[in-house]
């Protein structure tokens, strides 16, 4: 029988049960049975599991992100055939699993060179990076920005793709440790969040920056604003230190006629041009060598609640997946 990780009752990451679940029903109208080989974790997953992001019942499968193949189609699928290699980062969940069944329209086609282990590692963060330097504020040669959690899984890309743009990165890490690889992979400059004053040494290295990348939320939040430049923009797209305080909006007008954004993926890839686009545009990246992704580590899908805890304890870099 298959099985899956499913959450019975939000909570720790002791609330991840490994399950006998159902085989898959076969595929209906417009959708695709895949066959994952590997899994991305992400920190939305945690927001999810905890109860943060609310899900929709119980017991739920986690999970957004996976690559594999594809075993049947349901009718009305024209776009792919059974055995191509895909991958998916999108709503609904339940990626924590062996096989399932998803809306094709919500999958993008692997090209040859990019393994199903790196497909799964980077494409929701590599999309996120792509709308968020791309769209959200497009970054051009000559910014200069913050990039919080330079080592983490966006942030490695994001610290990459924008050095490609132009742009000097600044970015923020935990660790001592984690400041040479966040130079490593584009940082001009890094600060250790916790020893380091980073409002003062942003303003020391650059007086204000252009946009500030916070997935970082309530420790962050406030000082993020001080970095900026007068009309700067603020995006933020995560809260690993929990929620950003209720505040006053005109904050952001006494701190210089400030931008505030919050965005999601969802969003940025609801339409599906918009979706082979910026998966085209991230592989091409990849392809290129101006992003090269990394996995930091990798767990048996049976051992999802240690790959939880170590991603919450901030003991992982770069991406981590999860092997069926």
């Amino acid at each position: 029988m298959p099985r899956a990780i499913r959450v019975h009752q939000t909570g720790g990451a002791d609330a991840l049960s490994w399950d006998d679940v159902p085989p898959p029903a076969n595929p209906g109208p417009g959708e695709a049975q895949i066959l994952h080989h590997a899994i991305g974790l992400n920190y939305i997953d945690i927001y999810h599991r905890n109860g943060l992001y609310p899900l929709p019942e119980l017991p739920a499968t986690l999970g957004m992100e996976a690559a594999g193949e594809i075993v049947s189609l349901g009718s009305g699928v024209t776009e792919f055939a059974v055995g191509d290699r895909v991958a998916y980062a999108t709503l609904p969940l339940g990626a924590y699993c062996e096989r399932r069944n998803i809306p094709a329209e919500r999958l993008v086609k692997l090209p040859a060179d990019i393994p199903s282990q790196t497909a799964a590692a980077v494409l929701l963060k590599g999309l996120t990076a792509e709308y968020l330097l791309n769209r959200t504020y497009p970054v051009g040669n000559g910014d200069t920005i913050l990039i919080h959690a330079a080592t983490g899984g966006v942030g490695l890309i994001m610290c990459q793709w924008a050095k490609a743009l132009g742009a000097s990165v600044i970015g923020t890490v935990s660790t001592r440790e984690k400041a040479a690889l966040a130079q490593e992979n584009g940082c001009r400059h890094v600060i250790v969040l916790g020893q380091d004053d980073f409002v003062a040494r942003v303003r020391a290295i650059a007086g204000g920056v252009s946009v500030v990348y916070d997935s970082i939320g309530k420790d962050t939040f406030f000082g993020s604003l001080d970095c900026l430049r007068p009309r700067g923009t603020l995006v933020s797209f995560g809260q690993s230190s929990g929620p950003v305080p209720a505040f006053d909006i005109a904050e952001l007008s006494r701190r210089g006629s400030l931008y505030l954004t919050r965005p999601s993926l969802m969003t940025y890839t609801a339409d599906r041009h918009e979706l082979t686009s910026a998966a085209e545009s991230l592989f091409t990246m990849i392809s290129s060598g101006a992003i090269r992704p990394a996995i930091g580590r990798s767990f048996p899908l049976c051992a999802a609640a240690d790959a939880h805890r170590a991603l919450e304890a901030r003991q992982t870099t770069g991406s981590s997946i999860l092997i069926p």
